[in-house]
């Protein structure tokens, strides 16, 4: 038996060219639930953990539409709303198709809190955009109201950034062992968990965003996890992506990884974060991680495809 975390990222929950209405979305983890299951029923201990980003842009959107109603939600509001309905959505679909198999498991989401340091460079230096598309003109306006930082993102308008701090603590680790070691099933740190400061054991919400993939690995090297998967939108992992000479991996050294990284083959807003995460993972003494699709997960754990990270 084997203590698995799957990372599992939020636009698997809404697809590309997609509105994001619920029935897409529950849709969407339904067909990721059999191969889940299929990890749960052979005696591993499985914790989920989701992305988050595009339920997040959403609910900042209907924040803004709302706020000559209603007073808007501070980021980690929004962060801890979208954990709780991704949560439930998830839970849902599980304990259904369990039913539905015959397997007599519980399913619990936790509402989780990272811990990230107030002295991380990340609140220096916003970089991270969400939320809605502004024009030059509405831009304008908004800032007649608001002092948050915003850039021009990929020809498409202005966005908000906010910080991207690296989770230092998972505050509900405690509970996710505990959950584990009664048989439960748990869906915790979505969307990388809601970023909080600690004075003195006092925890106070930071309007920031936390990468869920280094979160998920902070979360897996806490509890002891023997794999950590990190599923994404490709099959393996590969160098000169996209092109003719495009090769995958199914093995990648640390070093090899760095190297990559220095070379720019793993880009930031892609596949750069998730190495990352797989590294901090390994060199905080986590035994397995491997990159792949959750159509591949069986087939990866098995040794068959993915791209396996190594020391």
């Amino acid at each position: 038996m084997n203590k698995i975390v799957l990372a599992i990222g939020g636009n698997a929950i809404i697809k590309e060219g997609q509105k994001g209405t619920i029935v897409e979305q529950q849709e969407n983890i339904a067909e990721s639930c059999d191969m889940i299951l299929d990890l749960i029923e052979q005696g591993n201990e499985v914790v989920i953990t989701h992305g988050n980003g595009p339920q997040v842009g959403n609910t900042l959107i209907k924040v803004h539409m709302a706020s000559s109603v209603i007073p808007p939600y501070p980021l980690d509001v929004c962060d801890a709303e979208t954990q709780g309905n991704l949560g439930y959505l998830i839970q849902q679909a599980l304990k259904n198709r369990m039913t539905e198999r015959g397997i007599d498991k519980t399913v619990a989401s936790i509402v989780t809190q990272s811990v990230v340091s107030q002295e991380d460079p990340a609140f220096d230096n916003p970089t991270k955009p969400i939320g809605p598309f502004y024009t030059q003109e509405q831009l304008d306006e908004a800032l007649k109201e608001q002092e948050f930082s915003y850039i021009e993102d990929s020809g498409r308008g202005y966005r908000r950034v906010v910080p991207s701090p690296k989770p230092i603590k998972i505050v509900e680790k405690d509970a996710v062992e505990a959950l584990l070691k009664s048989g439960v099933t748990v869906i915790t740190a979505g969307g990388g968990g809601i970023p909080v400061v600690e004075t003195n054991g006092i925890l106070k919400g930071a309007e920031a965003v936390i990468d869920k993939d280094f979160a998920s690995a902070l979360l897996a090297a806490e509890v002891g996890a023997d794999y950590l998967f990190i599923l994404t939108g490709v099959e393996q992992v590969a160098v000169n992506f996209g092109k003719p000479n495009q090769e995958n991996l199914s093995t990648l050294s640390i070093a090899d990884a760095k190297k990559y990284m220095d070379e720019g083959q793993f880009p930031k807003g892609s596949m750069g974060p998730k190495i990352e995460a797989a590294i901090y993972f390994l060199e905080k003494g986590g035994k397995n991680v491997v990159i792949t699709s959750i159509d591949k997960l069986q087939d990866a754990l098995n040794g068959k495809t993915g791209t396996r990270l190594v020391l």
